[in-house]
């Protein structure tokens, strides 16, 4: 039932982060190891998200106090674009089976895990919570952005119903450790690290960015939004969705500049404007997590230099792998 009682105690309690090996569910956890309690996660050797059975069967059986829900198939404006039924389909029955199954075993709090894409292609900038549904999405990522909107309104419409303690958290463009790489599903920051780190190592003379350069972006390091998510978990509990944002942007062409700086590329920056630009501007209105007690730490420039160890410890993970596995 909903907690009127805010703040909401996450020691002792059996806690799963659903999705727990992608950026944000792996940060979670590690945040989640200061609050003294019990850390559930299950991968996809155990359960199919997708399969309602399996998904109850565990739940049943695991009987968590609450659950982090930030399972998703995500990707950037490429995969996005190209593999619409996946990105719909595969996210609208993962938060149903995992919001349906807390239902059905009395999970006391739910957290609901968007995107800042769930707003308006023309919303007013910055995006206020109230901006959401007010005109037509961006193209490129509709299919992700109906499935989120999709959970935002079943967690409003369990606790209307049933009076279940559900949240949802809307994050702008997230960044950081344990990040997707692959140039084919990646988000900008990831790609863009990719991209200059080869480039670096091949000694070529340019870097291709797609787009004009020209839209604007807000980025969140993981970490602050992992540490966003637990705050709200313990202090907010409302029907309406809460926006996590850094409260600064850049343009794509300013943060190529500074991933070029930071990975150490020395050439020069070509702009292939065949591919699209996706929205001209994502700015969050984060007044509602600001008046709650929460802000953003971690700042762009700390924020790449980590994104970037991580993606070095990476590669070297990789050919580990590939030198061990060449001996078998």
């Amino acid at each position: 039932m909903v907690n009127e009682n805010t703040p909401y105690s996450l020691s002792g309690k059996r806690i799963w982060v659903a999705g727990h090996r992608g950026m944000v569910g792996s940060a979670i956890c590690r945040q989640l190891e200061q609050e003294n309690c019990e850390i559930l996660t299950a991968g996809r050797e155990i359960i199919d998200l997708r399969d309602q059975q399996a998904v109850s069967k565990w739940m049943t059986a695991q009987k968590p106090d609450a659950v982090f829900l930030a399972a998703a198939t995500v990707g950037g404006i490429y995969a996005n674009d190209t593999r619409p039924a996946e990105f719909l389909y595969d996210n609208l029955v993962i938060e149903t089976n995992i919001i349906h199954a807390a239902k059905l075993n009395d999970v006391e709090k739910l957290m609901f895990l968007g995107s800042a894409c769930i707003y308006p292609r023309e919303a007013k900038q910055p995006m206020a919570e109230d901006a959401l549904l007010t005109s037509p999405l961006e193209p490129t990522n509709e299919w992700y952005a109906i499935a989120k909107i999709a959970g935002i309104k079943m967690c409003q419409a369990y606790r209307r119903q049933y009076g279940c303690d559900y949240i949802s958290a809307m994050p702008n463009n997230l960044y950081g450790p344990g990040d997707n790489f692959d140039l084919k599903s990646s988000h900008v920051v990831p790609a863009l690290i990719r991209k200059f780190h080869e480039a670096k190592l091949k000694g070529s003379p340019t870097v291709e960015i797609w787009g004009t350069g020209n839209p604007v972006r807000e980025f969140v390091f993981v970490d602050d939004c992992a540490s966003a998510l637990i705050y709200l978990m313990k202090n907010y509990s409302d029907e309406d969705h809460v926006n996590i944002g850094s409260g600064a942007e850049i343009s794509i062409g300013g943060l190529a500049n500074a991933v070029s700086k930071t990975v150490g590329f020395s050439g020069s920056l070509i702009f292939n404007t065949d591919f699209p630009d996706g929205a001209p501007r994502k700015l969050l209105d984060c007044t509602k997590i600001t008046h709650l007690g929460w802000k953003a730490e971690i700042g762009l420039k700390q924020g790449l230099e980590l994104a970037y160890q991580s993606f070095i410890e990476t590669v070297k993970t990789s050919h580990s792998r590939a030198s061990s596995s060449s001996y078998c």
